[in-house]
């Protein structure tokens, strides 16, 4: 293929497919490991992303009023954690001077999302309320059909269509001809009543029977969640005074005012610290063996991060506005990580720009400011990546590293936050101390997260017991009735 239409493919793609073994994978998993298939999807799609410029395709070379318009963007999840694709039909008109650009707009959404995390699956939403005939764009339709059945492989998890008006039956019946039995499988046609079997409501908009208030609008791009700056230490409130000489201290070695001799002394006392705290890890690991268990923990290829999805916080009448997040390195290099948030002016995270160790653990606490509150919108971001062995684990090393890494070679993983109503203890919340006491330690985190696991699981074995005992209570139940029955019965036999 190279050989006869090298002209007609971007040589970034190729060079991408040579070095991409991820994208490789997924051609042929798309094609069910049929390589003639698979090579003939490829040649397909790299042609297509040469003729539409995929690579070139930012917001300065799209008109504005493609973004303004509102009828393609990425916003929020469905229940199994995947971006959704929004595609508002009420807001497209049927234009074909427009169509070309129209169409890029949907490359580049993709390539835009599909750059941003690594080829991860879309859910495809047709928000298709208060449509009609004049909405009906076929070609258009087929475009997006085509670009996750020929040119993104593996990128498609499923097709919520809303509210389809009887009348677009006769056209969909069309769409299902584009689509392989394994697309049709996909397609999931819902209303009102079971839309949130695929998506939860705090993603939903209120017309689809959802409490999410977003509300389109451009500038920016919608779904740059994670463009905002670093919550590094958040803003220092009346609350956090006598927190805010560690937070110059911390500032001034960011800025590289301390020399090399203080510098020096520093790393001294890190190492002491880490060594101490490993003893201490040592003494309570059969203690913790199994409480640990019970946490959940996203395992990736540089780091296993626990909780797994959601971070646990209060309301302001529970008062809990502490969480813990424990990273652990699993490679055998220094693994550089930074924690980023939609939510900086809410949130301080210690620590949010650092390293850790080959087969160590390191707690980074987020705590909430006095007076916010923890939203369900509110998003963490974790980025990682390995780091040389003779690279060093400063400040400046680490800003310099961030800046050269390749974006391929980082990993990231999302949390999302939950708020308990309730003052049931969670395995990840940590209460605030009302008192003014000073700040607890690591182990003394260690020590509540391990309590509130133990709790957590004696409340769902107590839970399992109940329902046990309501089986046994209703087998009883049951058992007399029926020998009550058969006494009747036999009592009645003996009468006739």
């Amino acid at each position: 293929y190279l050989l006869d239409k090298s002209d007609k493919y971007d040589s970034r793609d190729v060079e991408r497919l040579q070095q991409d073994d991820k994208w490789v994978e997924n051609y042929l998993l798309w094609r069910h490991d049929v390589v003639d298939d698979t090579l003939k999807m490829i040649d397909e799609s790299f042609q297509w992303r040469k003729e539409y410029t995929v690579n070139d395709l930012t917001e300065s070379v799209l008109p504005k009023w493609l973004f303004e318009n509102g009828s393609l963007f990425l916003h929020g999840y469905d229940k199994e954690g995947y971006k959704l694709f929004w595609f508002r039909v009420k807001h497209h008109t049927r234009d074909p001077k427009q169509q070309l650009e129209k169409k890029k707009l949907v490359a580049f959404w993709l390539e835009h999302y599909a750059k941003r995390d690594h080829g991860k699956p879309l859910t495809v939403v047709f928000d298709m309320a208060e449509t009609g005939i004049s909405h009906i764009d076929l070609d258009f339709v087929r475009f997006i059909v085509n670009c996750f059945t020929d040119y993104y492989p593996n990128f498609l998890t499923k097709i919520v269509i809303f509210e389809m008006p009887w009348i677009m039956n006769a056209a969909f019946k069309i769409v299902k001809g584009w689509l392989g039995p394994d697309a049709i499988s996909m397609l999931k046609f819902t209303n009102k009543s079971d839309v949130q079997e695929y998506i939860s409501g705090e993603y939903l908009p209120p017309h689809m029977g959802g409490t999410d208030s977003f509300k389109y609008s451009y500038p920016p791009l919608v779904d740059d969640d994670f463009q905002t700056p670093l919550c590094e230490n958040g803003p220092i409130t009346s609350e956090d005074e006598h927190e805010s000489k560690e937070e110059i201290d911390a500032d001034t070695k960011e800025t590289g005012e301390l020399n090399e001799e203080q510098n020096l002394n520093q790393k001294k006392m890190n190492s002491v610290e880490q060594i101490s705290k490993s003893e201490e890890t040592d003494k309570t690991e059969i203690k913790t063996k199994n409480t640990k268990k019970a946490l959940t923990t996203f395992k990736g290829p540089l780091l296993h991060i626990s909780p797994a999805e959601e971070l646990y916080f209060g309301s302001k009448e529970t008062g809990e506005k502490k969480c813990l997040i424990v990273l652990t390195n699993v490679t055998k290099n220094i693994v550089a990580f930074k924690v980023r948030t939609t939510a900086p002016e809410k949130y301080r995270v210690k620590p949010s720009n650092s390293s850790c160790e080959p087969g160590t653990s390191l707690d980074i606490i987020v705590s909430l400011h006095g007076g916010f509150a923890a939203s369900l919108q509110d998003r963490f971001l974790i980025m990682a990546a390995e780091m040389d062995q003779s690279s060093g684990a400063g400040v400046p090393e680490l800003t310099q590293f961030w800046k050269e890494v390749p974006r391929t070679k980082v990993m990231e993983h999302r949390l999302r936050c939950h708020v308990i109503e309730s003052s049931k203890p969670s395995s990840l919340t940590l209460k605030e101390n009302t008192l003014n006491i000073p700040a607890k330690t690591n182990e003394d985190l260690h020590i509540q997260v391990i309590v509130y696991s133990f709790l957590t699981r004696l409340l769902q074995i107590n839970k399992r017991l109940q329902e046990q005992i309501d089986h046994c209570l209703w087998f009883q139940q049951l058992s007399v009735a029926l020998s009550l029955l058969s006494v009747t019965v036999v009592a009645f036999c003996f009468y006739l």
